[in-house]
């Protein structure tokens, strides 16, 4: 599934029906859990049957399309099996019980609902919210697609304006020539990563640059009126400087995960747990700003556009380790040299890189570092369930 963005055009009415679209949305929703809450709803069947009925309770309802109320209480749903897979798993701390939507931002229709000029250059709303005709500017073409693979349409409303997303049902393949090449990467604070040849990535610290304007957008929240005009195009400001970070750290991350996708047969890479790291409130600041996560979920979407290897690492004990005789040298984070015994020296990333490596060659077993038959070792190599990283990622 590949999704496509596409600014919107319209006037000020078009806009206020999309906002009313999308009030909807949340209504249905938490009509939907508040119903499961009740017990009188225990299926995805019982919610959608119960859409029909709000319709006709609710005379806003019913403006809004029929499948796109079936497409709100799918997400009331989907956030109750959530939280059943989780107490299944037997998860620690909380299972994420459904809780109640306060600021929805998108409106999501299926097949039906809207319709695509033939030049694909605008999209029209046919249901009675009174949303129209709207156009759209991106770089996406669509015409290589057919309708029927469209398969749902969004509006996703941010702070610089409103999005249509295009839902395509393809598989996405590339073939590219093998590399020949395996590489360990280890993820860091002073650099983003060093990998098993030690070269270093800069860590570019999209957050801590852009802080300053963003704690002078918030002082001037604070100063405006509570519902004052001046405080929403205030909120608006802030809006837009969070959107510019998370856009400048979504770039980075799917520019650098192409390029070493692309520039080796096997990617190894830390099997981190980024929810327990973030609990050391002295660095949980860059660790968040770092992206370290999005990295990872592109490094495993790439590799299966292009068939490449990518191995998740158990990163215990690979910064204290000899990457030569194997032997244990303990440093503190504030070491940054490898010294051991055996006579080896190097940078402290680059011996965990490399130790790193040969725990994922040590994984996939048969597989060595000059010949890779990557078609048919993909998908068998991953130590951890990397493919539900994977299928969630192209489906969001």
């Amino acid at each position: 599934m590949l999704v496509f963005e596409f600014k919107t055009y319209g006037k000020a009415l078009q806009f206020q029906a999309i906002d009313e679209a999308i009030r909807t949305t949340q209504f249905i929703r938490n009509k939907a859990i508040r119903l499961w809450m009740d017990g009188l709803a225990k299926s995805w069947i019982e919610l959608s049957r119960h859409c029909a009925l709000l319709a006709k309770e609710f005379p806003f309802a019913n403006k809004l399309n029929s499948m796109a109320r079936q497409a709100a209480a799918e997400r009331a749903w989907a956030a109750i099996s959530r939280f059943y897979d989780n107490c299944k798993k037997k998860i620690s701390g909380k299972k994420g019980f459904p809780q109640f939507q306060k600021n929805c931002h998108s409106v999501e229709y299926k097949s039906s609902g809207w319709k695509l000029a033939q030049d694909r250059k605008s999209i029209t709303f046919t249901d009675k919210n009174g949303i129209g005709k709207l156009k759209l500017k991106g770089t996406r073409e669509l015409h290589f697609y057919q309708i029927n693979q469209i398969k749902r349409v969004r509006l996703v409303k941010r702070a610089d304006g409103v999005y249509a997303q295009f839902c395509v049902d393809v598989n996405r393949k590339e073939l590219i020539e093998p590399t020949h090449r395996t590489v360990g990467l280890d993820v860091g604070l002073e650099s983003f990563y060093t990998d098993s040849f030690g070269q270093h990535v800069e860590n570019p610290r999209f957050y801590r640059t852009g802080e300053r304007k963003m704690k002078r957008s918030q002082r001037l929240v604070s100063r405006k009126v509570k519902g004052s005009n001046n405080r929403r195009k205030a909120r608006n400001t802030l809006g837009r400087v969070h959107l510019k970070i998370s856009r400048q750290r979504k770039d980075h991350a799917v520019k650098l995960a192409r390029c070493v996708i692309t520039s080796n047969d096997a990617v190894v890479y830390e099997d981190l747990r980024i929810k327990n790291m973030v609990k050391n409130h002295c660095l949980a600041k860059s660790i968040s700003d770092a992206g370290w996560y999005q990295f990872r979920v592109w490094l495993e979407y790439f590799g299966k556009v292009f068939k490449r290897i990518t191995i998740a690492a158990n990163p215990s004990y690979t910064s204290q380790k000899c990457s030569n005789c194997g032997v244990i040298v303990k440093k503190s984070l504030s070491t940054r040299t490898h010294v051991c015994q055996c006579g080896c020296v190097m940078d402290r990333d680059e011996n965990a890189a490399k130790n790193i490596l040969n725990l994922g060659l040590g994984t996939v077993g048969h597989i060595g570092t000059s010949t890779l038959d990557v078609g048919n070792a993909l998908g068998e190599s991953t130590s951890t369930l990397v493919g539900v990283i994977q299928s969630v990622q192209v489906d969001s």
